[in-house]
């Protein structure tokens, strides 16, 4: 087998520029490290996969850049420890022993601890005077998704940095330039799907990416691919399904869940999927609004021109209407009834309100 590297190692960030999507706290981190600034302790937090470890590891190097020799690999002056395998208090006493040892290459010793909520009370405990008073050389860069489990004193002796969720044009971007880099042909549309997928993550869109180039043919990913092999339901569907709506016509609404149902999509996913529909509507709607619509310019515009021809009451009603049916869908005894009682009352919706503003006029 031939020696393949996983995209998210392969471009993972080697310096603060390359960092995507975290430019106010690479900035900051870049100043304080230029005006001889920097702090002893850091908590890195946020979501998965948006660069915490990686920016941890290009600070402990740029700290140490300017003192060492050319090509030195860092070995000696990065520690890491994984606090979901190593979260008792003796791990924490190892590492306090540890630090007492100056470096013997370098300005700094880096300790890096991932996911530190992890840890014991106990070992939080025995970490406190450690990072409270450490050595001159020693700085720690603690990160974890669950900041709201960190003890108060250790977050009080901490500088603290909430990593973003990377938005979905990023990531379109950063794929866009992989993609060019391993000569992949790459719809924008299917990039879009695999960003959204990904939910603010790049980890996981490079992930996802690799993926699909192993699915696609001829070194090329396709938005119908990406569809097929991610078990998403295309955008048609919901453009569709809510034409039908607006016509009023129940008999197709309900052979077009039909068809959703034969393609093995769950009930409530599809109604969770038509509720985000109508919101992006609704923000189509408006011109300050529609920067928040993280699609592709051709998916955009379909959703501009179908929010042109629907009612901001209807989008409103409709929502109300696919939120009560998503609350009571696990009580319900009948999941495909229950759905299709709700879209038969989408599909009625508009009658309604016509009837209703003839009345007001009357």
């Amino acid at each position: 087998m031939s020696s393949f590297v996983v995209s998210a190692r392969k471009y993972r960030p080697e310096s603060f520029d390359s960092v995507v999507g975290q430019e106010h706290i690479t900035q900051t981190l870049v100043n304080e490290i230029r005006t001889d600034r920097l702090a002893q302790a850091f908590l890195f937090c946020g979501p998965r996969g948006v660069g915490k470890t990686t920016c941890a590891r290009i600070l402990a190097k740029e700290i140490n850049k300017e003192s060492v020799p050319e090509g030195y690999d860092y070995s000696f002056n990065i520690f890491e420890l994984d606090a979901a395998s190593h979260n008792s208090v003796d791990d924490i006493r190892a590492l306090n022993e540890q630090v007492r040892i100056p470096p013997q290459t370098g300005n700094y010793k880096v300790y890096i601890i991932d996911e530190v909520h992890m840890l014991s009370s106990n070992a939080f405990n025995a970490f406190l005077k450690t990072l409270e008073e450490p050595p001159k050389y020693a700085i720690f860069i603690l990160a974890t998704t669950e900041k709201h489990k960190i003890l108060p004193t250790i977050l009080s002796r901490c500088q603290v940095f909430n990593f973003d969720r990377i938005q979905i044009p990023e990531i379109v971007t950063h794929l866009k330039s992989i993609a060019n880099d391993e000569n992949i042909e790459a719809e924008e549309e299917a990039l879009h799907l695999i960003a959204e997928k990904a939910d603010g993550a790049m980890r996981d869109a490079l992930s996802i990416f690799d993926q699909m180039s192993s699915f696609g043919t001829e070194g090329k990913i396709t938005y119908s691919e990406v569809i097929n092999n991610l078990n998403i339901l295309d955008y048609d569907y919901y453009f569709k399904i809510t034409d039908s709506f607006l016509s009023g016509d129940i008999s197709a609404v309900l052979v077009m869940y039909d068809e959703i149902q034969k393609k093995g999509f769950d009930g409530q996913i599809f109604l969770n999927g038509l509720a985000n529909h109508f919101r992006d509507l609704l923000v189509a709607q408006n011109a300050t609004s529609r920067q928040l619509l993280e699609k592709s310019q051709e998916i955009a515009g379909r959703y501009a021109k179908q929010g042109a021809a629907v009612s901001a009451s209807f989008i409103v009603n409709s929502i109300n209407l696919l939120g009560e049916a998503d609350i009571s869908y696990k009580t319900s005894r009948n999941h495909r009834l229950h759905v299709e009682l709700c879209l038969i009352k989408l599909a009625s919706l508009q009658h309604a309100i016509d009837v209703t503003k003839k009345k007001s006029l009357g």
